[in-house]
């Protein structure tokens, strides 16, 4: 990334400004503005996330608050209540409360002297999530968003359920907000009242896991906040944002889709971080999209950006396996609109191993697979945190236990844009049952590299709100969508379809193992086809190169430590796969401050007992200035048996080396037709 030091405007920065609620409690905001805003009033744009901005976001913050502020904009960063130094306790994520808090944030921005009355919304995960849920309650100073890594559908696209499948990122993110949600606010800022500010967190915050398991099927809980129930109350621009490597993409293709207000979507190849940042590479100059998005829609400044293409996406090229890549190959290419004119499905039948040429009409047979709890644990995370290394590794031996198809060797390159859908007609052995479908690139040498994949529970076949048993040896018709994708497959590869009964520890697997039949003449393989070099190829220019403002001094006391470790006892037959990301000890110079973060993860079973399985994750938090040393240690264990989920957690808190703090949770939750 370039270093920008040089801006149009010359800026100032307040550290921290109390913004009052009405109920009482105030927001800690950081904002950012340019110095001739008190003569010449700018637009304001706003990021509302939990991740404490003093110090958590803070490196992230100064590379692209102070660039935006110095291109015209007051960028204010607040502190969600009961997160870093703002006051109050937060329960959940997005309720109502926060939503509210939102609207009066904008209102209080509106009515400052330094503010032109209108303003943006942006930020990546929950900050899209957020921002696109402010916009469907049309405050009025909202003139345009910017949504990365968000999702318009609470339930069945994101961090807690795929397919009515339960991922086990529910519990990973779960424990992640465990453990920030317990952190203290910082002396400094809100002074002595920090220890019961403190300790309000952790009486009161919870144990979010909990709730989300309360709530397996699609109800109302998970409506809330799904701007999928009405598209029609987003009337502002959208800008929507994700990367193939991300677990977020699919929701940039349902938003051109569906939201009636003004919206351009762009995918690159990265995992969970802003474009600038992005990982895998190649990173693009997105500070100077955001700003080109906002100087449209909030200045009014013709500059061409709604004449560009509606979609701009990686187009990715082939690559061998790997849990991690620097830069994926491919180029950008563009789309008119989505669903797109261009793309053309072509539909396959499946026969015995065999992905079928069009039209070919394939024998009937029963095809059977009862796959081993194995079958997953190369499957990476369902989203990459760019924490190498978590992406999918090579799927040979994941096929190993599954049903795989495999399409003639390619004369010519294939290239698909969107999202596959497989069509089954198949019969189970249990009442509860699970699919998972992966594509993928198989070289000439036979390595394969998953491409996209989907998840469906079968007792939510014909929907999430009432999920229903289904009777063992009947047959069923089922539909199972991929995740959207971009991919070229050349001459020489071929494309595979691979079909299990369990994908752990990705998904959290059904009750009791499951014998899977399928019957071919009646499955179907629908691919989107993207013309190659067809005429009529949208231009999409080309992104400048990434740059942002200098990010303020850290120093790395300790070093990062990353491991993913996958063992099995040929004894006992105990399986284990172990992720570690340690972030070391780092300081930042500014405010002194020592921040060290540790997260553990291990996900195990014994041979195909599916009651064995569990997860345990533990994190570690701890803050050091001078004579101020607090710490945190979250730890939470989920277990099922065939009728419940157990749930036990901890949670510890220390000031120097005494126990301040001290409770567990033992939790019993019924399994809802998972």
């Amino acid at each position: 990334m370039r270093e920008v030091t040089s801006l149009p405007h010359a800026i100032r920065e307040d550290e921290h400004v109390w913004i009052p609620m009405s109920d009482g409690v105030r927001l800690s905001a950081r904002i950012w503005r340019p110095v001739a805003s008190d003569e010449n009033p700018v637009p304001a744009i706003l990021e509302f996330i939990p991740y404490r901005k003093r110090d958590l976001t803070a490196v992230r913050d100064s590379i692209h608050h102070p660039y935006m502020a110095g291109h015209g904009y007051a960028c204010v960063r607040v502190d969600l209540r009961g997160t870093g130094d703002s006051e109050g306790v937060l329960t959940d994520e997005y309720l109502e409360s926060e939503l509210l808090d939102a609207e009066e944030i904008l209102a209080w921005l509106a009515d400052r002297t330094w503010s032109s009355g209108r303003a943006g919304m942006m930020g990546i995960s929950w900050g899209g999530f957020n921002a696109l849920q402010v916009a469907a309650r049309r405050p009025p100073s909202l003139g345009a968003i910017a949504a990365l890594s968000f999702s318009d559908d609470r339930y069945a696209d994101d961090v807690h359920y795929m397919g009515g499948c339960l991922l086990t990122d529910n519990l990973s993110w779960a424990s992640t907000m465990f453990a920030y949600t317990s952190c203290p606010p910082d002396p400094m800022i809100v002074g002595e009242r920090w220890r019961d500010m403190w300790h309000d967190r952790l009486d009161y915050s919870g144990l979010w896991l909990e709730q989300w398991l309360r709530h397996q099927r699609r109800d109302a809980y998970w409506r809330h906040g799904s701007v999928a129930e009405d598209y029609s109350d987003v009337q502002c621009p959208v800008l929507a944002v994700s990367g193939w490597a991300d677990g977020y993409s699919n929701a940039v293709f349902r938003a051109l889709a569906n939201l009636e207000a003004p919206v351009r979507g762009l995918i690159g190849p990265w995992s969970h971080k802003y474009p600038h940042l992005g990982e895998p590479g190649p990173a693009i100059g997105f500070l100077q999209e955001l700003v080109r998005w906002w100087d449209h829609w909030l200045k009014g400044v013709d500059n061409g950006i709604m004449d560009e293409p509606s979609l701009r996406i990686w187009m990715q090229e082939t690559v061998p396996p790997s849990t991690t890549y620097v830069e994926r190959p491919g180029r950008w290419v563009g789309e008119p609109g989505w669903p797109s004119p261009r793309i053309r499905v072509h539909r396959h039948p499946l026969g015995r191993n065999r992905i079928a040429p069009e039209g070919e009409r394939v024998q009937r047979e029963e095809l059977t697979i009862e796959s081993p709890l194995s079958v997953g644990q190369f499957a990476g995370k369902w989203c990459s945190y760019n924490a190498p290394p978590d992406l999918p590794y090579d799927q040979r031996e994941e096929d190993g236990g599954s049903l795989v198809f495999d399409s003639e060797i390619l004369d010519e390159r294939c290239e698909l844009l969107g999202a596959p859908v497989v069509r089954l007609v198949l019969a189970v052995s249990r009442p509860q049952a699970m699919v998972a479908v992966r594509l993928s690139d198989v070289a000439p040498d036979g390595r394969a590299t998953r491409v996209t994949y989907g998840l469906l529970n079968l007792t939510h076949r014909t929907g999430h709100e009432l999920p229903r048993p289904l009777v063992p040896g009947r047959r069923y018709q089922i539909r199972v969508t991929l995740n959207g994708m971009a991919h070229a497959f050349p001459p020489g590869h071929r494309i595979r379809l691979s079909i299990s009964t369990s994908y752990w520890p990705l998904a959290w697997p059904p009750p009791r193992p499951v014998q899977l039949s399928l019957f071919t003449g009646a499955c179907l393989l629908d691919l989107p086809v993207r013309p190659v070099g067809a005429p009529g190829e949208p231009d999409v220019g080309a992104f400048g190169e990434p740059e942002g403002t200098p990010p303020v001094a850290t120093t790395q006391i300790r070093p990062h430590k990353e491991r993913w470790t996958v063992s099995r006892d040929m004894v006992g037959y105990e399986s284990a796969l172990e992720v570690i990301k340690d972030l070391g000890v780092s300081r930042l110079e500014d405010i002194d401050l020592d921040i060290a973060r540790r997260a553990e993860e291990v996900y195990g079973w014994t041979g195909d007992d599916f009651t064995s399985v569990f997860g345990d994750v533990e994190w570690t938090m701890r803050f050091v200035r001078g004579g101020w040393d607090v710490s945190t240690v979250s730890r939470t264990k989920l277990t099922s048996t065939e009728t419940d989920f157990l749930l036990h957690a901890e949670l510890d808190a220390y000031e120097g080396d005494l126990r301040v703090h001290s409770r567990n949770w033992t939790i019993t939750i019924p399994r809802d037709q998972l």
